[in-house]
C-alpha cells in the first residue's frame, strides 16, 4: 500500500540527501531487498523505480516490508502527535501510546474518542496508512527490538516488558517480521557495554535542532528537592510505577539523541517509563512544522532564529505537576520549589538513590488527607491542594484518556482555587498540548508590551496551534528585560492564579 498524501518528490529529495529533519516522518520500502528503512539510512542508495513511500513504520509493515537491521527504524524520532489534519487521529495517537490497545481494542478506544470504530479505522488509513491495531503492534515490536539490541534482558523478560504476554507470541512475532530469531538478533547487535542489574541505557533520538540548555534552564529553578535535580548537563529524578520505584537520568549524547539510564526493578515498566519520558523531553516535535507560525511575529522571530529548538518541556506525573503549579500561585519560582520540596520531605515515601534524590513525591491519597498548611502554605493554597488530590483521589478528576481539552480544562477550574493559568500551564506541560497559552501571564505580557491578557490572546492567534512554544520563547525574552515600573494603583491588573516569577526564572 503506497500512500497518496505523501508528496514523493519531497520524500526523494530527503531521501538521496539523507536529511535527518525527516527522520521519522517517513519510511522507504525497498522493492529488491523487502526491508523498510529510515531517511537517513547508510545502506546504498536505491533506485527510485524500487522505492515506494509510507508515512508510518506501520504502514510499511502492513505493506509487507520488514524493519532495516541497518537504520533501526525502532529507533527514529517518534512520529509528531499532530502528523496529518484529524483531530482524532492525533488524540487517538496519545492513547495508544499511553496505554497501546490493552484496555478493550479499537472498539473501546473509538468509544473514548466519540467516534465509530470503523470511522477510526478509516481515518489511521488515510493518515497513517495502517489501522490502530497495527499501529500499536508495530511500536510493541519496535520497543522489542530496542530492548534486544541494548540491554541484556532476558527475553522472557523482554517479553513481557513489551506487552506479548508470552514467549511464545514474542518469539512469532519477532521471526515473522525481523526474519530472525530473538537470538539471532542480539548477536547481531555486539554489545560492547553490560549494564548493571536493573540498569538500563536507552538512546533516544529527536530530530535537530533540539535547545537542550534552554531544557535544563527551565526545569533546573523547578526541580523539586529530594525528587529532581539538575547538574552537570543532566536531569535526575525518582519514579515509581506499579509499587515500584527507580530513578532516571537524562543528558545530551550528541546533536540528536538523548542518553536515558534507568534504574528500576520491574523491567515490564521499561516502556511506560519511556514514553513517558519522550514525552516529558518533547521528542517527537517537529521544529521544521512550528517555526514557520513563530517567526510570522517580529519579536519571536528574532529569538527563534537566535535560539532554535526550544521545546516545551512536559512533566513525569501530572498530579504532581498539577500541584506544584498550584504552589506557584502568587510566589516565586524559588519559594514554589522550596514548598515543593518541604511536602515532598514531610509527606512523600523516602528511598535510596542517587545524586541527592530522597524522596518520591506524594500520592494523591496521601494528600487528600494530609495537613499541608504545616509547611508554610496560606489556609486557602492548602485547602486548595487537598480539594485537588481528593478529586484526583476518588476518580472525579483524571489526567488519563484526556480527548477533550476543553472539557479537561473547564474541571480543573471547576475545583476552588485554580483559575485559568493554572489550568492552561497544566494542559502545556502535563498534557502536552501544544496551543495551550497563558496569556494572563504577566511575564508573556510583558515581553510583547501588551496590555492585558486579551490583547496578547488576539496577538497570539497567528501562532495556533503552536502557542505552547511561544509562551516558552516569550518566557525566555521576559526574562531578559527588566521589570517596568509598577502601575498606579487604579491602574494595576488585579492579582490572578499565575505563577507570577515564572516568566523571570528562565534566563539565557
Amino acid at each position: 500500500m503506497k500512500l497518496t498524501n505523501l508528496d514523493w518528490q519531497v520524500c526523494s529529495r530527503a531521501r538521496l540527501s539523507r536529511d535527518a529533519r525527516f527522520d521519522g516522518k517517513f519510511f522507504i520500502g525497498v522493492l529488491g531487498s523487502g526491508v523498510y528503512c529510515r531517511p537517513i539510512c547508510p545502506a546504498p542508495t536505491a533506485k527510485e523505480k524500487n522505492v515506494r513511500y509510507f508515512a508510518s513504520a506501520a504502514a510499511a509493515a502492513e505493506a509487507g516490508f520488514r524493519p532495516c537491521l541497518r537504520c533501526r527504524p525502532e529507533s527514529s524520532p517518534g512520529t509528531p502527535a499532530w502528523l496529518g489534519t484529524s483531530n482524532t487521529v492525533s488524540r487517538a495517537l496519545r492513547l495508544i501510546g499511553e496505554s497501546g490497545l490493552e484496555d478493550g481494542g479499537v472498539e473501546v478506544l473509538a468509544e473514548r474518542m466519540g467516534v465509530g470504530s470503523r470511522h477510526l479505522r478509516r481515518l489511521f488509513l488515510r493518515h497513517l496508512g495502517a489501522t490502530p491495531t497495527a499501529v500499536a503492534r508495530t511500536r510493541r515490536l519496535h520497543f522489542a527490538k530496542k530492548l534486544i539490541d541494548e540491554t541484556t534482558l532476558p527475553m522472557s523478560q523482554i517479553a513481557l516488558a513489551s506487552g506479548f504476554g508470552s514467549v511464545r507470541r514474542f518469539n512469532a512475532g519477532i521471526r515473522e517480521v525481523y526474519h530472525r530469531t530473538p537470538t539471532q538478533i542480539r548477536r547481531l547487535a555486539r554489545q560492547t557495554s553490560i549494564q548493571p542489574e536493573n540498569q538500563y541505557l536507552f538512546r533516544l533520538r529527536f530530530r535537530p535542532p533540539y535547545d537542550w540548555p534552554g531544557m535544563l534552564s527551565f526545569l533546573a529553578p523547578r526541580a523539586t528537592p529530594g525528587v529532581e535535580s539538575v547538574d552537570l548537563g543532566r536531569y535526575r529524578r525518582s519514579i515509581s510505577l506499579g509499587g515500584n520505584h527507580g530513578y532516571f537520568e537524562v543528558s545530551l549524547e550528541n546533536e540528536n539523541t538523548l542518553a536515558v539510564r534507568v534504574q528500576f526493578g520491574d523491567p515490564r515498566s521499561l516502556y511506560a517509563i519511556i514514553e513517558r519520558v519522550r514525552a516529558m523531553f518533547d521528542l517527537t516535535a517537529d521544529w521544521s512544522a512550528i517555526a514557520p507560525s513563530l517567526r510570522t511575529d517580529p519579536v519571536l522571530r528574532r529569538r527563534v532564529e537566535a535560539v532554535p529548538g526550544l521545546r516545551v518541556p512536559g512533566c513525569w506525573n501530572a498530579f504532581e505537576l498539577a500541584t506544584r503549579a498550584i504552589l506557584g500561585q502568587q510566589v516565586s519560582v524559588r519559594a514554589a520549589t522550596t514548598l515543593a520540596g518541604r511536602i515532598a520531605r514531610a509527606f512523600g515515601k523516602p528511598i535510596s538513590a542517587t545524586g541527592g534524590l530522597t524522596h518520591l513525591f506524594p500520592e494523591p491519597a496521601v494528600l487528600a488527607d494530609a495537613d499541608v498548611a504545616t509547611v508554610g502554605l496560606p489556609r486557602a493554597r492548602a485547602e486548595t491542594i487537598r480539594a485537588f488530590a481528593r478529586a484526583v483521589r476518588d476518580g472525579r478528576f483524571t489526567f488519563e484518556g484526556v480527548v477533550d481539552t476543553e472539557a479537561f480544562l473547564a474541571r480543573l477550574c471547576a475545583i476552588p482555587g485554580i483559575g485559568e493559568w493554572t489550568a492552561q500551564y497544566v494542559a502545556m506541560r502535563a498534557l502536552g498540548e501544544p496551543d495551550a497559552f497563558p496569556a494572563d501571564d504577566l511575564g508573556l505580557q510583558r515581553a510583547l508590551d501588551s496590555g492585558t491578557a486579551r490583547e496578547l490572546e488576539r496577538r497570539a492567534e497567528a501562532w495556533r496551534p503552536w502557542r505552547a512554544y511561544a509562551a516558552m520563547y516569550l518566557w525566555t525574552i521576559a526574562g531578559e528585560i527588566r521589570p517596568r515600573k509598577s502601575r498606579p494603583a487604579s491602574t494595576r491588573a488585579p492579582r490572578v492564579d499565575f505563577e507570577r516569577p515564572a516568566a523571570l526564572a528562565l534566563r539565557r
